[in-house]
């Protein structure tokens, strides 16, 4: 199913917040003060970006999150408005907006720094009037770990209840109710976050299959293990499938997941099945990683059209 004929809203109930990004050589030392090669200031947040990556892969969109009454604010609403999708439900509150500063090395790796700040401010009611405006025939909720766990997991149970799939990206990774996880479709960690989330190192394809067993055991529907260059893992209750990844130069990480998880998304949305809907999802976290910056580095679906192509032709 193309995506000028999806089904379903991708519901993103999220973080949003003003990326300021430093590039240079190395990342500094304990005490050291550094001289870098560039900065950007945009608009970012996991709920944010993958909002702008479901969109940009075609799929209505609708966002759910918070930001201040400050300067910043603006750059959040324009960024999200010119990618089109929907801001009903972006509600100012009084204070700063979401802050994150990322530090990018010229390997293109980056660690980051983010302070929550109008993120928590989401609430309940504002998570149940979104869930109550969204169609959920065919509709996708797609929520994370940057704004409060009681907002996640009020938004995953809520979506779940009205019919909606419901997706997590757990990061940033943190202990979740054991309650929440039978009500997950699919669950998408990195190595890093399954690490963390299972208790086990997550450094080989048999340790990811093991972590994603982890998941299917607690209810999850189906467990995709990221992995960097090494592709993904999907693992559900019939088979252990693995998706290549794309070879491509890195040049900047920031964004690489939003971009996967809002196409994984928007492809669901669109009646694709799990696996071409995770092909797809990798060819767009594939290019992210070749432009610097979080949301612009997010490609558009003509790109990310031509990218597969190109898989098929070699």
């Amino acid at each position: 199913m193309s995506s000028s004929q999806q089904r379903g809203q991708v519901l993103v109930v999220g973080s949003a917040t003003v990326d300021l990004t430093t590039f240079s050589r190395r990342l500094p030392g304990p005490g050291e003060t550094l001289l870098g090669d560039s900065f950007s200031l945009v608009m970012g947040g996991k709920g944010a970006n993958q909002a702008v990556a479901a969109a940009r892969a075609g799929a209505a969109t609708l966002f759910v999150g918070c930001v201040g009454d400050d300067l910043f604010a603006p750059l959040v609403r324009e960024g999200l408005a010119a990618a089109g999708v929907e801001l009903t439900h972006l509600h100012e509150v009084p204070g700063q907006t979401g802050i994150a500063h990322i530090r990018v090395d010229g390997a293109g790796e980056n660690d980051i720094v983010m302070v929550p700040l109008a993120n928590d401010a989401l609430d309940s009611a504002q998570i149940d009037a979104a869930l109550d405006e969204a169609e959920p025939e065919g509709g996708v909720l797609l929520t994370q770990l940057e704004i409060p766990a009681a907002a996640t997991g009020h938004a995953i149970r809520g979506a779940r209840a009205r019919g909606f799939t419901v997706v997590l990206d757990p990061a940033p990774a943190h202990e979740l109710d054991e309650q929440i996880w039978p009500l997950i479709d699919v669950v998408t960690p990195n190595e890093t976050e399954a690490a963390l989330l299972t208790g086990d190192g997550v450094e080989s394809r048999e340790d990811a299959v093991r972590a994603g067993r982890w998941f299917l055991e607690r209810g999850v529907g189906a467990a995709l293990i990221t992995r960097a260059g090494a592709g993904s893992v999907l693992v559900t209750e019939d088979e252990v499938h693995d998706v290549a990844a794309h070879p491509v130069t890195v040049v900047d990480t920031t964004a690489a997941g939003d971009a996967f998880a809002g196409y994984l998304a928007a492809g669901l949305a669109g009646g694709q099945d799990l696996l071409a809907a995770i092909q797809r999802a990798g060819a767009a976290g594939a290019l992210a990683v070749t432009r610097r910056g979080a949301s612009p580095s997010i490609p558009g679906l003509g790109d990310v059209q031509e990218l597969l192509a190109e898989g098929t032709r070699a």
